[in-house]
């Protein structure tokens, strides 16, 4: 991919005496030594049979020991988005030219920065998050997305990003022990191509899925998300509905109406991979 190209070119110049160490290498290097400062270049391997296709990484939020929201009447989060995200998988590698990879198969925990690192170290084209909170109104329900923003679109979204970076105490990638410069490096070379290509998914997502589904009052949102924090890795969050709604846990613990929601998913995923320009 291009950005990853400029990345490396960018980063493979004696920039501010920074040698040759390559993005992933600099965000998790934490302080510099003499055994980091030139640590060798390492291009992600995309996973087997997956050459000239593009990847969708898809995450199933929570995990393990935890559930995310609770519903009304006991329905766990993490059940619904694993259950969701699996059948939206299954129907995404039905589509040429798209691979997919979930970060969680089964009911395990994964930190925040984990599940992005899953989808750096991939090379991912595109990050899906999915989600059944709870909302800050019991009124709220319906389907909606997220992009990621410092300062949230509206106080719905702030809410939502605080509840969700609470899963494992983060706030987001941890960039205090990351040279100022690189930082800075970093966002300015990837930032416009991923916040572009991540504002396009979630736009067409929505507008599509707005043709079978229910959507929620302003569906399209931005806040500062943890799970969306992959400098380079365009990622969308999708709320599938709220567990909050009495109405959206009812239609949630359907199993055909969950077929039904990652049915539409799947398929405005499969055209944003297809279509979207993401080289």
């Amino acid at each position: 991919m291009k950005r990853r190209l400029l990345i490396q070119l960018a980063l493979s110049a004696p920039l501010l005496g920074f040698g040759t160490s390559g993005v992933a290498s600099l965000l998790a290097a934490g302080p510099v030594s003499a055994a980091t400062r030139n640590p060798p270049q390492r291009k992600p391997e995309p996973p087997a049979g997956t050459a000239n296709r593009r990847l969708i990484v898809i995450d199933p939020g929570h995990g393990g020991h935890d559930p995310g929201a609770i519903g009304i009447k006991g329905t766990l989060e993490k059940e619904i988005t694993l259950d969701i995200s699996r059948e939206i998988a299954r129907r995404l590698r039905a589509t040429r030219g798209v691979a997919v990879k979930l970060t969680r198969e089964s009911d395990i925990f994964l930190p925040l920065a984990e599940r992005v690192a899953i989808a750096r170290d991939a090379g991912a084209d595109l990050f899906v998050s999915i989600h059944a909170d709870s909302a800050p109104n019991r009124d709220a329900r319906g389907l909606s997305a997220y992009t990621l923003s410092d300062r949230a679109s509206d106080d719905f979204a702030f809410a939502l990003a605080k509840q969700e970076n609470l899963a494992d105490g983060a706030s987001g990638i941890d960039l205090r022990h990351t040279r100022p410069q690189v930082a800075a490096i970093l966002s300015d070379l990837v930032a416009r191509h991923t916040v572009t290509a991540a504002l396009m998914a979630k736009g067409s997502v929505v507008e599509g899925a707005g043709r079978s589904l229910r959507l929620l009052d302003n569906p399209k949102r931005s806040a500062n998300f943890a799970v969306l924090k992959a400098p380079d890795v365009p990622s969308v969050l999708i709320e599938t509905g709220f567990l909050s709604n009495d109405r959206d846990e009812e239609l949630l613990r359907d199993g055909a109406q969950r077929r039904r929601i990652a049915e539409v998913l799947s398929r405005e995923l499969a055209e944003v991979m297809t279509n979207a320009p993401f080289a």
